[in-house]
């Protein structure tokens, strides 16, 4: 394990990963790991997923961010509107631009908000929690006065696609496209980066390790694709499908995958580039410095307050990108969209190693912690468990998460 340089934490929250896995899969009777309720579940995560990659950086700054849930609600509901009543009046139904307007609206609109409570918490010294906690009531409210409290639907075409579903899945031939480019990208990165250590005699992994991990690395990649393909598209919709392209159906039918669902590429996307963002660049070891100590930033340069609020306005631009998702899954706007939603987007940052004192977390982590948590209340729905427990379950979670992180830490010191 030492020669492998992984992070024991995040073996551990594999271990945990497979033993709740397993454990659903036997109390439902095999319904959990197949591939319809795992591909489900991959596109469940999506959203709370996008949103811990940004609250990983509000926690090791030392901040927390309580709005986020109220957030994607309120930015749901205006890029709701703005498909339903707005853009049609000025570009007509269905048009080709719509899709992307909303978007680009739904990210600008959480990033402003983001950015505006970030500006209260660095320039005026209210503390993150009541700046927070003040914003999750302001825009619940605020999400009920946009449309005085009617759901608003459908949603664009196109936009839907974002959601999921079998318009939002790229099929079995990309799927295994992008899992091959993922391969290569990920042998290619590490060889480099092993090349980089070497140019500058930093000590490198045994061969054997570096080889080991690309293998993993790329049977993960290849299974989830595997799996993603293993479930097909309703017998139904498939000869729709079939008799519109003049396609003759045999009699035993025809297997059309889903292939990779389109929200869940986009968080892995979120979650690559959050991972440079937050290693590779000037502006996250600026944020790690202010979690490390503040003070020795500040006097290193480092422009604590400009950064602090980038960070707030980074977390609701992905809160505003959740939105989008969340909205176009449900194919309807709703008031209720989002609630309790940063009550899981903080465990599973938590439950991913990112420390509640600051100065430490991974983006990877908490990706993998928001699997956990949705995997948690997946299984408790597929068992009929009611409401809530399942909240009883997320809490009792949360706390032993924060529990686990203060004993790693002692247990460094």
């Amino acid at each position: 394990m030492r020669q492998l340089e992984i992070d024991p934490r995040l073996v551990g929250m594999l271990a945990a990963l497979a033993v709740i896995w397993v454990g659903f899969d036997l109390l439902s009777g095999g319904a959990f790991l197949t591939p319809r309720n795992l591909w489900n579940l991959s596109v469940q995560t999506a959203s709370i997923g996008i949103m811990a990659c940004g609250m990983v950086l509000v926690i090791v700054t030392r901040n927390i961010d309580l709005s986020v849930g109220a957030i994607l609600g309120f930015v749901g509901m205006v890029v709701g509107v703005a498909q339903a009543r707005w853009l049609p009046e000025v570009l007509g139904l269905e048009h080709p631009a719509t899709a992307f307007i909303a978007v680009a609206l739904g990210i600008g609109v959480g990033g402003l908000i983001g950015l505006l409570q970030g500006g209260l918490i660095a320039y005026l010294g209210i503390p993150s929690f009541i700046v927070t906690l003040g914003g999750l009531l302001v825009w619940r409210g605020s999400a009920w006065w946009v449309t005085q409290g009617q759901t608003v639907a459908p949603m664009d075409g196109r936009f839907r696609m974002l959601g999921g579903g079998i318009q939002g899945a790229i099929g079995a031939n990309a799927s295994w496209i992008l899992g091959a480019l993922a391969c290569i990208a990920i042998i290619a990165g590490m060889a480099m980066l092993r090349r980089r250590r070497l140019a500058f005699g930093f000590p490198v992994r045994p061969g054997w390790a570096e080889g080991l991990l690309m293998g993993l690395s790329c049977m993960a990649v290849l299974g989830a694709v595997a799996v993603a393909n293993a479930y097909p598209i309703p017998a139904g919709v498939a000869r729709r499908m079939a008799e519109a392209q003049g396609i003759p159906w045999p009699e035993e039918g025809l297997f059309i995958a889903h292939g990779l669902a389109l929200p869940v590429i986009v968080a892995l996307g979120v979650g690559i580039a959050m991972t440079v963002l937050a290693t590779r660049t000037r502006f996250g070891r600026y944020v790690f410095a202010i979690g490390g100590n503040p003070e020795a930033a500040e006097l290193s340069g480092v422009n604590t307050r400009r950064t602090l609020m980038l960070v707030f306005g980074l977390m609701g631009a992905l809160a505003g990108l959740s939105a989008c998702i969340a909205t176009a899954r449900l194919n309807a706007a709703t008031n209720a969209a989002g609630t309790l939603d940063e009550l899981y987007v903080i465990a599973a940052a938590v439950i991913g190693g990112t420390s509640l004192a600051g100065g430490l977390g991974s983006v990877a982590g908490a990706m993998l912690g928001a699997l956990v948590m949705q995997s948690l209340q997946s299984g408790m729905v597929l068992l009929g468990v009611d409401t809530p427990l399942q909240n009883i379950v997320v809490g009792l979670v949360l706390v032993f998460a924060v529990w686990l992180d203060g004993a790693w830490r002692r247990r460094l010191k």
